[in-house]
């Protein structure tokens, strides 16, 4: 059993309410617009981290941080990209690689909605952890917590941060 803590759209933003959410954390995952390399550091000094880059991230980001994550936890195909669009509304470059791989969880960040889908026709769980950082429309900060066990996302939890500009 693993337990996972998802963020995204920090946007170079990192408050304590973040790093105590993600503390017991065995590993950290972010699905794009860390906004600096900064917060990969500090995020890697809390657990290992698994990411991919989002449309605002520089090459300071974009050296360490793939555009598509692929990899398995406990048993579970994971699929990772930043703008990914979500059941039903997958984005262009995403719907081929949904439909062709067959993760078990698809993650995707960008919107800065929280998102928890199933998708009945792919088989598959979507996750979109809204966003952590304090630049958007969105109005509270956002990330997931969860575990993965014997191939399936349990325990998952929605984590309010407060208000984006608070």
């Amino acid at each position: 059993m693993k337990k996972i803590g998802l963020l995204s759209d920090t946007h170079s933003y990192l408050d304590e309410r973040i790093l105590h959410h993600l503390a017991d954390c065995d590993e950290i995952w972010h699905a794009g617009d860390f906004g600096t390399a900064a917060v990969i550091e500090a995020l890697e000094a809390l657990a290992p981290l698994r990411g991919v880059y989002g449309n605002i991230d520089g090459q300071d980001v974009r050296r360490t941080q793939p555009l598509v994550q692929r990899f398995e936890v406990e048993g579970l195909h994971v699929l990772m990209t930043h703008i990914g669009g979500y059941p039903g509304h997958y984005s262009p470059a995403a719907r081929p690689l949904v439909t062709h791989e067959r993760p078990g969880l698809f993650i995707s960040g960008h919107s800065h909605i929280l998102k928890v889908m199933p998708d009945p026709k792919l088989h598959l769980l979507h996750l979109n952890p809204g966003a952590a950082g304090r630049h958007g429309f969105h109005t509270v900060r956002t990330l997931l917590r969860f575990e993965v066990e014997a191939g399936k996302v349990q325990q998952l939890q929605a984590v309010e941060l407060g208000l984006r500009a608070g």
